[in-house]
């Protein structure tokens, strides 16, 4: 039986559902078969008893109402009347109370059987050298005589028939079963063709890449066609991965190579001149501090990208009120930066809170804000607006510096992408600071957009869910 078992999940799916098909319909064909035949058996039965009881309705009711005088010699004399009412593979015969045979008229059935004793008390079937018979015995009284009457008739029509119908009734559930099989693979192939379009895909991204699809029928709408379109999605955003992947590891590779070099570089005059040269000595060693400080913020910096982009981001489920959060983190700038004027307006009134947890508030404001003390240039003034919108909460950092031309607007939240790569470079960037940002405000549901006027100002506005409270007092 493992056997058997082993082998059918072995075999493809197409075979399964032939297999499967076939047995099904041959289960229901047999159990219809069986019921139709006995019914038919039974009824064909029931008739035959039926003929062989009206017959013998009709002997009695001849000798029992002669208006004369029957005996023994007139029973005997009553072949005529007997003959008449035989029909075709049938036996009527007549004894008297002992069992002796009287009379007995017979057609197309064989001598022997006319006086051959057969026990029956009624009506029964009987097997007679092989054959079979049906027996009906019944008791005849008259004014001058006792005895019984037996009709006894060959069913070897009855067996025809039966055999008949049985070959008929079986043929035809084989070929139906046959029937089924053929459209059974008929059916499982028109059914697995789009797997198999699929499994070929998967041969073809195999061996070709990730730019290949699945050909979807525009009027197909059933759930294969539902598996190609998840399919193709799925591919779609596994194609997008791996150039996202290959285009970090790019950037990535180049942003640490410029680090590495400059420190390798500085090691190797260390190495020529340095050794005797306090002067070269502490030039080197300082600039190296700082190439070490870029790379440890770099890979800082990756590391916490990569924490959020593959969703370990810890969501706090507690909520924060963030007009706090916005004064204590412009308070730490304006200590930072005194020359700069940060300009706070708030037109929120009543309580409210957001959905996001206050570290990851603070790190994004810090980021903002960061990125717009970095790029203000001649201008020393910066805009910070918090509003709320429906039941949403928003937050916006204007900066009146460089600017970001439109075309750049949708790649600012990239890694490693900077408008000025120059400039961002001698300022300390590693732009990272806003795909961090970006990820952190999506892992909460939240939205963030830039807008800018190159040369002129930049506004990159946060937007949160927020749970608001109004003001009482109003």
């Amino acid at each position: 039986m493992k056997k058997v078992y082993k082998y059918f999940s072995q075999l493809p799916i197409r075979w399964k559902i032939t297999i499967w098909s076939s047995l099904v319909i041959l289960i229901l064909f047999v159990a219809y078969n069986s019921v139709q035949y006995y019914v038919m058996r039974t009824w064909m039965l029931e008739q035959e008893e039926r003929n062989i009881q009206e017959k013998m309705r009709e002997i009695q009711a001849y000798y029992s109402e002669q208006p004369f005088f029957i005996g023994r010699s007139q029973v005997i004399n009553s072949s005529g009347f007997l003959e008449k009412a035989n029909e075709a593979n049938e036996l009527i015969r007549i004894m008297d109370r002992e069992g002796n045979l009287l009379v007995a008229v017979a057609t197309n059935l064989p001598r022997e059987l006319m006086i051959t004793p057969v026990e029956s008390k009624d009506l029964e079937h009987v097997k007679v050298n092989g054959k079979h018979y049906l027996v009906h015995r019944k008791p005849v009284m008259t004014n001058g005589f006792i005895g019984y009457i037996e009709v006894i008739r060959d069913l070897k029509n009855f067996e025809r028939l039966q055999g008949l119908i049985f070959l008929v009734t079986w043929s035809a559930g084989a070929g139906a079963v046959l029937l089924s099989g053929v459209g059974g693979m008929l059916i499982a192939k028109q059914l697995l063709a789009p797997i198999s379009a699929l499994t070929y895909t998967m041969k073809r991204i195999k061996m070709r890449g990730f730019k290949e699809r699945v050909h979807q029928d525009k009027n197909q709408k059933d759930e294969i066609a539902d598996l190609s379109n998840v399919f193709n999605e799925m591919m779609d955003a596994v194609e997008l991965s791996f150039q996202k992947q290959k285009q970090f590891v790019e950037d990535a590779s180049h942003e640490l190579r410029t680090p590495i070099s400059i420190l390798e570089g500085h090691l190797k005059l260390l190495d020529r001149w340095g050794k005797n040269d306090p002067e070269v000595l502490e030039e080197s060693l300082r600039a190296s501090q700082q190439e070490v400080e870029r790379l440890k913020m770099l890979v800082y910096e990756l590391l916490e990208l990569t924490r959020l982009e593959s969703d370990r981001l810890e969501i706090a489920e507690d909520l924060t009120e963030p007009i706090p959060i916005v004064e204590e983190v412009i308070k730490k700038f304006s200590m930072l930066y005194p020359n700069f004027t940060l300009h706070f307006e708030n037109e929120i009134q009543g309580n409210f809170q957001v959905s996001m947890a206050e570290r990851h508030l603070e790190q994004i404001l810090i980021i903002l804000l960061d990125n717009a003390v970095k790029y203000s240039n001649d201008s020393k003034s910066v805009d910070i607006h918090t509003k709320r919108v429906n039941e949403n909460f928003h937050i916006s950092i204007k900066d009146y510096g460089i600017g970001i031309p439109f075309e750049d607007l949708e790649k600012i939240f990239d890694r490693f992408y900077r408008v000025d790569k120059a400039r961002s470079r001698e300022k300390g960037g590693q732009g990272l600071g806003l795909s961090i940002a970006k990820r952190m405000v999506q892992n909460y549901s939240g939205e963030i957009t830039a807008d800018s006027l190159e040369g002129e100002w930049t506004q990159i506005t946060v937007i949160l869910k927020g749970v608001f409270e109004e003001d009482k007092s109003l």
